[in-house]
């Protein structure tokens, strides 16, 4: 895909955007086609190194031994290997660590424990220690360079959905840095399709909440909504209803974003 293209994309995003009282996020979404998901070796699966990409700073809990215990203390939850059985027993407290972290670090010789004991809970949320993700390490490992690398890092993931989606970065970023996150993100996925860019069948380029822009391989398209005719009536419970509603949403992706 031509860079030209991303470029006249992020401009136009920014210009049919409202100001909000937030850093909203650039979000991509790429509609695929013509694979089948039932096939893994179809399916997309990625790990890709971001320039300032999200809202949040993730957080990370270690599942180790004695052997990396102290190193470990980098990130945000250490689990030790005497704590796991606390976690088979209890799938109350598993639930909720699965849900408190976004990435688990796994001591490599520990992953058939791990596996045994966290899997049934981790894995259906997507959260297993994953070696794409540089999640699974040595004893001689250091710590902070995983760390680092898991600050930026986006998967990028069909599911069971013929759509990939991932967030791009900041609104605050300069155009630059968008547009090569952008390139990234389809150079990754068109690379990873068993066919190329014959399996790519649009793409749509937004702000948290902003109308979309669609992406083609010939340029950007501004899809217009049809005007609703003018009415006279006086405003309906219905319309306060709605108006209100959508303030709330706007106020509660502003906290979101404030946490």
């Amino acid at each position: 895909m031509d860079k030209k293209i991303f470029t006249e994309a992020v401009k136009k995003v920014r210009e049919i955007s409202k100001k909000r009282k937030f850093d909203q996020t650039f979000d991509i979404s790429i509609n695929l086609k013509q694979i089948n998901l039932k096939n893994p070796e179809e399916n997309i699966d990625l790990f890709l190194q971001l320039n300032d990409p999200k809202i949040k700073t993730p957080k990370i809990c270690a599942l180790v031994d004695k052997d990396l215990a102290t190193k470990a203390k980098v990130f945000d939850k250490v689990v030790m290997r005497d704590e796991f059985i606390k976690y088979k027993k209890d799938k109350t407290e598993l639930k909720k660590l699965a849900s408190a972290y976004d990435y688990f670090v796994a001591q490599s010789n520990l992953m058939p424990e791990i596996a045994a004991t966290f899997g049934r809970v981790l894995g259906p949320k997507g959260k297993m220690p994953n070696p794409k993700a540089g999640c699974v390490v040595p004893v001689t490992s250091e710590m902070e360079p995983i760390k680092a690398r898991l600050q930026n890092l986006v998967r990028v993931t069909t599911k069971d959905q013929m759509v990939v989606k991932a967030p791009v970065g900041y609104e605050r970023l300069d155009d630059e840095v968008i547009i090569e996150n952008l390139s990234t993100v389809f150079s990754a996925v068109l690379a990873a399709l068993p066919n190329k860019i014959h399996n790519f069948k649009s793409a749509y380029l937004k702000l948290t909440m902003s109308p979309s822009v669609k992406i083609t391989e010939k340029g950007i398209v501004i899809e217009e909504k049809k005007k609703e005719k003018v009415s006279n009536a006086p405003v309906t419970k219905e319309k306060k209803v709605e108006k209100k509603v959508e303030k709330k949403v706007e106020k509660k992706v502003e906290k979101k974003v404030e946490k």
